[in-house]
């Protein structure tokens, strides 16, 4: 692990390895971003020599390092409810553009930006999650998303969710936040 890095790791012994998960500090939303396997310090050489088998990877206990991880990280379960409270204005904002303007340029950027930010948190479907928000079908949703693909927002990401966001839509975002009066 990088010096610069902070996080935390969960172990789990499995006859000669030890195995070492490694996540981020921060919010768990999914599986670790780091799995390291060793020898033990008194794994028989025998053992060794035949080097991890498909054995060790099947007893690897994903789901219950999981939670324990998010058992360690109370503070991320505080910092999730600060970011999908956060979600949820933003959706409200993309409402609120959408309503007023129609599929605008801050449309496009706002939500470019939204799903971007619910993509990076590992939610399995940011496309419904977006919808309910904004008070759109999903379909709807893609054909937005499609938009703003096309017209320059946003970046493909082949076969998954997310990209990211272009400078063109950084722009807009920036002379929205520039352009308010302060309250």
């Amino acid at each position: 692990m990088k010096a610069e890095e902070s996080g935390f790791e969960i172990t789990q012994q499995q006859g000669a390895w030890v195995i070492r998960m490694w996540w981020p500090t921060g919010p768990i939303t999914g599986g670790p971003q780091r799995v390291t396997i060793e020898k033990t310090d008194d794994a028989p050489a025998r053992d060794v020599a035949r080097g991890i088998s498909t054995t060790v990877l099947r007893r690897l206990d994903l789901a219950g390092a999981v939670k324990m991880a998010e058992e360690r990280a109370p503070q991320g379960r505080q910092v999730m409810q600060e970011l999908v409270e956060a979600m949820d204005l933003a959706g409200g904002t993309a409402h609120h553009l959408l309503e007023q303007e129609g599929v605008s340029d801050a449309y496009l950027a706002v939500l470019a930006s939204i799903y971007l930010t619910v993509s990076d948190t590992g939610a399995a479907a940011p496309v419904p999650w977006l919808a309910k928000r904004i008070g759109r079908s999903p379909e709807t949703i893609k054909g937005h998303l499609k938009q703003a693909r096309r017209d320059g927002y946003l970046t493909t990401m082949a076969g998954k969710a997310g990209g990211e966001l272009t400078d063109k839509a950084k722009a807009v975002l920036d002379s929205r936040i520039t352009a308010e009066p302060d309250k």
